[in-house]
């Protein structure tokens, strides 16, 4: 077990910003894979002006920021992350809604659920948003790495983007954030507060069809019912991670208790007890038996965060 940080951090950060702090605060359930050490100082912000201060607070001080979403697609390293851990209350920001005869805007907190979206879509009549029903993780998880599926991708139905900095809060145009698949090139040392999003009406009987089907499709191809954190490479052009992983023999492969899943090769899922170790161990073996095998480089869609322990 990784010993605990022991740092005045957490006081310090508490004391001067206005955010509730936790001292070595356990990661493994906030991660939807269920592994990790400890944060240093997790923090939760009690307001914007808070964050700003927190953020401060951090460029003076010179201390490493993290920023936790959902924890969908995050490996925290078995040694726990040094520095602030934040994370944001789903309820910091208001909402907001502009809706139109065509069109209509959802202004939500970048610390709310994706499911968010997709339920005040349907309640104000808009459709557009299908592709993101049933993916686990916030939406400012999901505009950071443009989350999506094979029939659509977050930027598809945002119009703008709200950060936080040291220096204060403000709109970034979608035209003026650089994205392409699975990645977004958001301005460094910021935190996303909000999103707003552009839907037009539609057919909302054919858009809950689509998403029926969209669910139903994966509860039968993907382990949703066991912890893991989606899938772990990007598909490569022309061609499936999942299916390059499993010709090289790898689908059911475990180390330790990480294991590849027997349902998609492209998902590693905890069978209990796993640690950080195991799941880097086998993402590290099939990213370097796919090169060996077949030739093709697989980059991984997860993030990697803290102290990976050797």
């Amino acid at each position: 077990m990784a010993a605990a940080f022991t740092s005045t951090l957490p006081e310090r950060v508490g004391r001067l910003t206005g955010c509730d702090v936790t001292a070595n605060a356990p990661l493994a359930p906030l991660t939807s894979v269920r592994v990790g050490g400890p944060a240093e100082a997790l923090v939760r912000p009690r307001s914007p002006d808070a964050l700003v201060a927190l953020l401060r607070f951090l460029r003076e001080e010179g201390v490493p920021l993290t920023v936790l979403g959902g924890g969908a697609n995050t490996l925290v390293g078995d040694g726990g992350i040094p520095g602030v851990t934040v994370k944001l209350p789903s309820d910091l920001f208001p909402e907001l809604s502009d809706m139109g005869a065509e069109e209509g805007r959802l202004t939500l907190g970048a610390g709310a659920a994706i499911v968010r979206l997709i339920n005040q879509m349907r309640a104000n009549g808009l459709v557009g948003a299908e592709f993101l029903a049933g993916i686990p993780g916030t939406l400012g998880g999901a505009v950071t790495m443009n989350a999506g599926t094979k029939n659509g991708e977050c930027y598809r139905v945002v119009e703008a983007v709200e950060m936080a900095t040291a220096d204060g809060v403000g709109w970034i145009p979608k035209a003026d954030i650089p994205h392409r698949y699975r990645h977004s090139e958001l301005p460094a040392g910021g935190v996303v507060t909000r999103v707003r999003f552009l839907l037009p009406r539609g057919d909302l009987e054919a858009s809950k069809k689509a998403m029926d089907e969209d669910l139903a499709y994966r509860k039968r191809s993907q382990p949703l019912s066991q912890p893991n954190f989606g899938s772990v490479f990007t598909n490569p052009p022309g061609d499936f991670a999942g299916r390059l992983i499993e010709t090289v023999g790898l689908k059911g492969h475990i180390i330790g208790r990480a294991q590849v899943s027997t349902l998609h090769a492209n998902w590693i899922v905890n069978l209990g007890g796993a640690t950080a170790r195991d799941v880097f161990s086998l993402l590290t073996l099939m990213q370097s038996r796919v090169r060996e095998e077949r030739g093709v480089e697989l980059h991984p869609e997860v993030k990697r965060v803290g102290v990976f322990e050797p």
